[in-house]
């Protein structure tokens, strides 16, 4: 392990769900730091503008719901590019409102895309995290997880049930005694928060592997 910053060049960053104006800001941000960005999403015509407009991004179309498309997706970054030194998550979404009685089982499925997607990216590309000298892997949250709402049940469930995978990841790391780290932003929303997302994300790589370790298995509310 290095005493040294680590810093983003030459690192592999994974973005899932890139297209999102949060994605397009930290695509920019991790271009300008250094590192070389895969852009993930699931509409081609999507990536193909997001390509177009941030020179430099490889774009990756996949439905990360889907297991098998996941894998063939890492197959393909491997092959292309090399092994990933980090992964953003940034799947997500929202449905509310209606109280309990509100909370259908169709904005349930749908929202529940998100922590699908986040196992899936995560198991996939966990091997090369470990092994990175520099492995991060980070998601946005939500600040209900700390006060839920009936309105918001089901949308607050799914952010607590992938908090809970993130904090097992974060286990995971230290149990491998890994150079890496596993953290999770909180937000009310990101409208106007995509710079100091941004920003928080790149931070991830400004430190050393004793300073990874602290930040293993941190939450950060990016709205206070």
């Amino acid at each position: 392990m290095t005493d040294q910053p680590t810093g983003l060049a030459g690192r592999t960053i994974l973005i899932a769900g890139a297209t999102s104006a949060s994605g397009r800001v930290l695509a920019r941000s991790l271009l300008d730091a250094g590192a070389r960005v895969v852009a993930v999403g699931s509409d081609q015509g999507r990536i193909d503008a997001l390509e177009a407009e941030i020179p430099g991004v490889i774009g990756e179309r996949a439905d990360l719901t889907d297991g098998d498309d996941v894998l063939e997706l890492a197959m393909r970054v491997h092959a292309g590019v090399g092994d990933v030194d980090g992964v953003i998550h940034l799947v997500g979404g929202w449905r509310g409102g209606g109280g309990i009685p509100g909370q259908s089982e169709e904005d349930y499925r749908v929202l529940e895309r998100s922590f699908t997607a986040l196992r899936y990216v995560s198991r996939a590309f966990w091997d090369d995290l470990l092994a990175s000298p520099a492995g991060r892997i980070a998601m946005v949250s939500s600040t209900t997880v700390e006060a839920p709402t009936a309105g918001g049940a089901n949308y607050t469930a799914v952010k607590a049930a992938s908090e809970s995978w993130m904090r097992s990841l974060a286990q995971g790391i230290a149990k491998a005694e890994a150079p890496a780290a596993a953290v999770t932003f909180r937000v009310r929303s990101l409208e106007g928060l995509e710079g100091r997302l941004a920003a928080s994300v790149v931070d991830l790589w400004n430190t050393d592997a004793a300073g990874a370790a602290e930040r293993n298995g941190t939450v950060v509310d990016l709205s206070a």
